[in-house]
């Protein structure tokens, strides 16, 4: 009976380890960065402030070898998990960034000025479309999505509506600062839609909590795709 007793004890262990390792996220995956994009920001900082203005044509054309390893590293980058959404920007970003690339390496190569400058500016410009596709739209929003990232992509899928309480109301705080939040003077126009869904999400992340509580796993799945989709609404307000 004693040896029963442990072994059970020891298969516990097992699921509640299982359990815990399957739940654990590493935090690059909800950190909106592609470190091989960010330092190439040092040799786009040496073109675009140093050489560009300079007119150095020929500081430009030296700078050929050190974009080639830098673009070998962004082009084989992954996206962390929290950007999969941005997937498809992405790869359209990552296409115009090669093809100024490309014009940059040519124009290095022949002996019109203008064009290496033209071509200089071009690839800033691209680089710098680049980190917009990465950067995260709202201080505010992207703490909401940090967390709701775990949830949606980890402990949902696995069913695992334990931790998901154990997030709920941390989740509910952030959906509140998300209505308090001061919007770029770009997008100072979209404010009162920006208010009314963040007002929205709010309601439906306390919607998940009295979802949670009724430990119905249907009404839950319902409330978590539903305060998923106007996550999504929010975010769009910014493309």
């Amino acid at each position: 009976m004693r040896k029963l007793f442990f072994t059970l004890a020891f298969f516990v262990f097992l699921s509640f380890t299982g359990l815990f390792a399957q739940s654990k996220v590493d935090s690059t995956e909800t950190t909106s960065s592609v470190p091989e994009l960010v330092a190439f920001h040092d040799v786009i900082y040496v073109i675009w402030h140093e050489a560009y203005p300079a007119k150095d044509i020929k500081a430009l054309k030296d700078m050929v070898e050190k974009i080639k390893p830098y673009m070998e590293k962004i082009n084989n980058a992954a996206l962390p998990g929290i950007l999969r959404d941005k997937e498809s920007k992405w790869k359209d970003g990552l296409k115009a960034l090669n093809s100024s690339v490309e014009n940059y390496y040519i124009a290095a190569a022949g002996n019109d000025d203008q064009k290496m400058l033209d071509a200089a500016e071009q690839l800033h410009s691209n680089f710098e479309m680049m980190v917009r596709v990465l950067r995260p739209v709202n201080k505010e929003v992207d703490e909401y999505h940090k967390v709701l990232y775990v949830i949606y992509h980890k402990y949902y899928p696995a069913k695992d509506y334990a931790s998901i309480k154990t997030v709920i109301d941390d989740l509910i705080s952030k959906a509140e600062a998300c209505t308090t939040t001061k919007l770029s003077k770009r997008l100072e126009s979209k404010t009162e839609v920006f208010m009314k869904t963040a007002s929205e999400l709010v309601e439906k992340t306390k919607a998940l909590k009295e979802a949670l509580a009724s430990n119905d796993s249907a009404v839950i799945d319902k409330a978590v795709d539903t305060m998923h989709s106007k996550y999504q609404d929010l975010e769009k307000i910014f493309d």
